[in-house]
């Protein structure tokens, strides 16, 4: 048994839900006990899947000492999606004793680390080193390696499996897309930017925005305004989905689509993009900012664009580029897609938590 901990699935979208339903299908009937939002409304029906409807987001961090707190005196193996330092003290309060190996698996999906930080991780690594550390990239891993932390892997994050196809659909472009949580880091402003570009340039490109909160239905306050300069652009072209889809709905709006990701550099130069995985597993070009790793998988595959700066103009240039050649870059895309398929499959991750 492995219970996968995961306080902040509360719905079908966003890369908790993705990350988890990859696992699940690489667990393959392996029984899984997922511990995820009390207000959870997800579909797992996997053979072996048990779901518990769990945290309260308000008590969510108490709850989770006394879920760990139970769980690390039973049999099975304990899971942290998407690990925290909070998550490291909370065990580590909740063991009172040295916790075996092979009991507790961390995903760090990344560290923003600092002198403060580092010296927490320090202290923790010389009481608790048999924490198995996983992250994505090696640069996040090997905070935790310099930080005193023995057992760390470099684990491909996983994609969400789509099914095989013998060549990539004939799908003609039909949408700008930016997909997935709304927030500041990712860009969220500059695609507004564009959107209100578009308006004032006259131009008839459909945009279609998924613009979810970050969790529990939250906007940040900077992304309420740039909602609000959104409703003001007046683009009679763009479609906003506000609400959570379903996987199926959320799949389906990268057909025909330009996948639009003027992340933050700093913050993912090493930081690895769900939404990237499923884009290009799905065939859908890319539109980045170079110096991240979403432009480094670009790059290397053709599909998509990487641009120097966000400026809405500069977004602009890229998207008709792709739109130019769509058929080129879509294959491109998908031809990288097949082969991340196997190269972040979730069963690199399902072996490493049941070896």
């Amino acid at each position: 048994m492995i219970h996968v901990i995961e306080p902040t699935l509360e719905s079908e979208t966003g890369h908790c839900h993705s990350f988890v339903s990859s696992l699940c299908a690489a667990a393959q009937g392996y029984p899984l006990r997922l511990w995820v939002g009390k207000k959870a409304h997800v579909g797992f029906a996997r053979p072996g899947v048990q779901v518990e409807t769990y945290f309260f987001r308000s008590v969510r961090k108490l709850q989770a000492f006394f879920l760990y707190r139970k769980l690390l005196r039973e049999e099975g193996r304990i899971f942290v999606a998407t690990a925290s330092r909070t998550d490291l003290f909370l065990l580590e309060w909740a063991a009172r004793g040295p916790i075996p190996t092979g009991k507790v698996y961390l995903f760090f999906h990344w560290f923003r680390h600092s002198v403060k930080k580092r010296n927490f991780l320090a202290r923790v690594a010389k009481r608790q080193n048999n924490f198995i550390i996983l992250g994505p990239t090696e640069s996040v891993v090997n905070v935790f390696r310099a930080c005193g932390f023995e057992n760390t892997k470099v684990v491909p994050y996983p994609v969400t499996p789509s099914a095989f196809q013998e060549s990539a659909p004939a799908v003609q472009f039909g949408h700008l897309l930016f997909a997935g949580a709304a927030r500041t880091d990712k860009g969220f402003d500059k695609v507004v930017g564009l959107v209100d570009l578009l308006a004032r340039l006259g131009k008839s490109i459909p945009v279609k925005i998924q613009g979810s909160a970050k969790h529990y239905g939250k906007y940040e306050p900077r992304i309420r305004e740039d909602l609000h300069r959104l409703a003001k652009a007046n683009y009679p072209y763009l479609e906003i989905f506000s609400e959570t889809l379903t996987e199926s709905a959320y799949r389906e709006l990268f057909s025909g689509g330009i996948c639009i990701q003027p992340y933050d550099v700093a913050e993912f130069a090493d930081r690895v993009s769900g939404v990237t995985l499923d884009a290009l597993s799905a065939g859908c070009p890319v539109v980045t900012l170079k110096g991240t790793w979403m432009a480094r998988v670009v790059e290397k595959s053709g599909a998509g664009v990487a641009i120097e700066e966000a400026r809405p103009e500069a977004l602009l240039a890229a998207v008709e580029t792709v739109i130019s050649d769509y058929a080129r870059y879509r294959l491109n895309a998908y031809e990288a897609g097949t082969g991340l398929q196997t190269e972040n499959s979730a069963s690199h991750l399902f072996n490493i938590l049941t070896s």
